[in-house]
């Protein structure tokens, strides 16, 4: 339910919901345990008992495949903000010492 904020001016000047209420609007929230079944069901009507493995092993993969590449972002954003904090002099070093060994 909206409910009104009181001010000095008017009585009833803007309108204030609550966290609940923007939460409904928003999102519907997760399922439940009904509905779960009741979309299975219709997975399973729509793909056939053969496919569901399939699609599974295929979700699986994409899955893993998703969180190499988040990691390996991570991993690269990690060493860019690394060499980005290093003092130069050692950076300098770490060339030198590079091109020493070439």
């Amino acid at each position: 339910m909206i409910s009104f904020a009181k001010s000095t001016k008017h009585e009833y000047s803007k309108p204030m919901t609550t966290y609940t209420e923007i939460t409904n609007i928003i999102a519907f929230g997760m399922p439940g345990g009904g509905e779960w079944v009741i979309l299975f069901i219709i997975v399973l009507l729509l793909f056939g008992a053969k496919k569901l493995p399939e699609l599974a092993r295929g979700i699986g993969k994409s899955t893993g495949e998703f969180k190499r590449a988040r990691d390996e972002f991570e991993r690269e954003i990690s060493r860019s903000e690394a060499e980005a904090t290093q003092p130069k002099e050692t950076k300098k070093i770490k060339e030198s010492a590079s091109n020493t060994q070439d």
